[in-house]
């Protein structure tokens, strides 16, 4: 720390070790070495030497001794009331550090589209209600990448993406992708009784972002998995436009099943094909492992933790 002195028509400007500047503050506060020693938990003469030590480096006495009292010099009360100004402003900031213990502030993370338990709302709007100060900044992106170098504190991927330095918090069971369609669709083009059958239905596919190719249908037969590439009439990159299109008897789609569950037990969809649709690894809230968790990112853990609870 650079300390500017004025000695008569001098300006010193030096470094001093900054440890000392408490000692000397305490000295200059109690005007008294034994009584600075015990605030400090130190010895006399160790409170002594570093104050010797600091009027060595600045070349100058700042305190006047007796046998009964120690007293600033006026070089001393300068320097006193510059460094008690800053140590104050020091200490009024690790305050402030100290308060952000409660979890507050700016939560990011980053959402693959398809984590319906995450993004259903049930969740994220509970978490809110209990956590006002918490601000839930939520991107939805299919992209796979370094979620700590892109800024995000934490995401939501299925289990097989994950990195393995990451810890993973499973916020579902198992999932399963599932082949369905409005009924008024079966009734004008029938059911495809295996996947490769697909090749001849009006299908709507989904791709992950701009001039990707639209995703292959995934299926188990005999233990042994295959993709069907659909070849779709129909595709986009919003899950609920493709919903609402296979909704609207627009044509067979294929998603997570808590996608369609609701509209499957409403009868307003049809599952098809069930025999060939395997269970995978369910989604993940996964974070960096770090020492002293932010304490927004550790209510969110533990929120969720309770969550799967209940």
């Amino acid at each position: 720390m650079a300390i500017g002195l004025h000695i008569g028509k001098q300006t010193m400007t030096m470094k001093i070790d900054l440890n000392i500047l408490p000692v000397f503050t305490a000295v200059a506060e109690e005007s008294n070495f034994q009584a600075a020693a015990n605030r400090l938990g130190i010895t006399r003469s160790a409170v002594s030497q570093m104050i010797r030590k600091l009027e060595n480096q600045l070349g100058i006495a700042l305190f006047t001794r007796t046998t009964r009292s120690v007293k600033l010099t006026e070089t001393g009360e300068h320097l006193f009331s510059l460094v008690s100004a800053q140590l104050n402003t020091m200490q009024s900031s690790l305050e402030n550090i100290a308060s952000y213990k409660t979890p507050r502030g700016q939560l990011k993370i980053a959402v693959t589209s398809i984590a319906e338990p995450f993004l259903s709302g049930q969740l994220i709007t509970a978490f809110s209600e209990q956590y006002p100060e918490i601000e839930l900044d939520i991107t939805v992106t299919d992209d796979e990448f370094d979620i700590v170098k892109a800024g995000f504190d934490a995401g939501v991927r299925l289990g097989d993406s994950i990195e393995q330095d990451m810890i993973a918090l499973a916020i579902s069971g198992l999932q399963r992708d599932m082949v369905v369609a409005a009924p008024c669709y079966i009734e004008q083009y029938g059911k495809p009784e295996h996947p490769r059958d697909l090749l001849n239905h009006r299908c709507i596919g989904w791709r992950p972002k701009l001039n990707n190719s639209p995703y292959h249908w995934e299926f188990t037969e005999n233990g042994q998995d295959f993709d069907v590439s659909v070849g779709p009439c129909i595709t986009t990159n919003d899950l609920q436009l493709m919903l609402r299109t296979a909704l609207a008897g627009g044509g067979i789609t294929f998603a997570a099943e808590e996608t369609f569950q609701s509209h499957i037990k409403a009868g307003a969809l049809v599952p098809l094909l069930e025999a060939y649709l395997p269970y995978y690894s369910g989604f993940y809230f996964f974070y960096p492992n770090r020492e002293n968790m932010a304490p927004k990112l550790r209510a969110m853990v533990d929120f969720i933790k309770n969550w799967k609870r209940t």
